[in-house]
């Protein structure tokens, strides 16, 4: 298929390769020029306008917007509405509050343009290892675009979750369950790192044995495992967490539905907790985030 790639962030960039590893013709575009000359090389066609992008594009034409989500979304959805034609496709892969789908879905059915919300993990390792895809809207324009899906997922990596939301929805539940399993590790190896047998222990060597056979191993420990095995003791690192919304709507979420998620609360708390004190618990959910999604991190100098 053909498609437009907006936005090649950590995220869009490594999409758009796959996609092109998959012999889809692609086209990016990035506010930013350097970007787009540089995966260009890769066989992309390069558009440096929105226009341009929507010009490279045969109708009904597929365009994926990989963008931070909140205003700029809002921003770049004004700007492409007046060059699209009825039946256009418009796909938000980024995190998005589940509500803004339903709005934006609605404002472009006005112009009988297309709209489907795509929930994407896999971080900056979904380039080799594939993408695990949550997708909402009309299941039509699912099955068209699903050549892409597939390409984009590994075997089994994408589910059709429902009408307009429902990608986003499932995706904010996954990360409100993220923050919950990377608190539990970055609590228990802080429970090791104070302990008498702190010296004598070696982190990566645990991490990796935990997954060999434990009933907590998982792909995260692989990556604390990694994280460890660079600095064992993470040295190197602020215990300052972010957060990027989806722990907050799915706490918002399950106080609209009456449903009780301690944990999942807790774990977001202790994010902003982590902003007033270092402390070794939040350098390995900070490790983590940094291992699986190459998001930004504090270095231990920067108070």
């Amino acid at each position: 298929m053909k498609i437009a790639m907006v936005g090649l962030g950590r995220m869009g960039m490594n999409m758009a390769k796959r996609l092109l590893l998959g012999r889809h013709d692609v086209v990016v575009y990035n506010r930013t020029k350097d970007k787009t000359d540089e995966i260009v090389k890769y066989g992309a066609i390069g558009a440096y306008s929105l226009k341009q992008a929507v010009q490279e594009l045969a109708p009904p034409r597929i365009i994926w917007f990989m963008l931070p989500a909140g205003p700029v979304v809002d921003d770049h959805i004004r700007r492409i509405m007046d060059l699209l034609s009825p039946g256009d496709i418009i796909l938000d892969g980024g995190n998005t509050y589940y509500k803004d789908d339903v709005r934006r879905a609605e404002l472009l059915s006005n112009m009988d343009i297309h709209f489907l919300d795509v929930g994407v993990s896999g971080g900056i390792w979904g380039l080799e290892k594939g993408y695990c895809l949550m997708i909402g809207g009309k299941k039509d324009i699912f099955n068209y675009t699903e050549p892409v899906f597939k390409t984009l997922a590994p075997e089994e990596g994408y589910l059709y979750c429902g009408p307009i939301g429902a990608g986003h929805f499932v995706k904010m539940v996954h990360n409100g369950i993220e923050y919950g399993i990377m608190q539990a590790y970055g609590e228990g190896f802080h429970i090791l790192e104070a302990s008498q047998y702190s010296q004598s222990l070696d982190f990566a060597s645990i991490a990796h044995l935990w997954n060999r056979g434990s009933v907590v191993r998982s792909w995260l420990l692989e990556l604390l495992e990694s994280a460890f095995a660079k600095d064992d003791r993470l040295s190197g690192l602020k215990g300052y967490v972010e957060d990027s919304g989806e722990g907050g709507w799915t706490v918002q979420q399950a106080i609209d539905t009456n449903v009780s998620i301690p944990v999942i609360t807790m774990s977001l708390m202790q994010r902003y907790r982590s902003r007033e004190k270092d402390q070794f618990s939040d350098k390995v959910v900070t490790a983590l985030r940094r291992e699986f999604g190459g998001h930004a991190v504090r270095g231990s100098d920067i108070k």
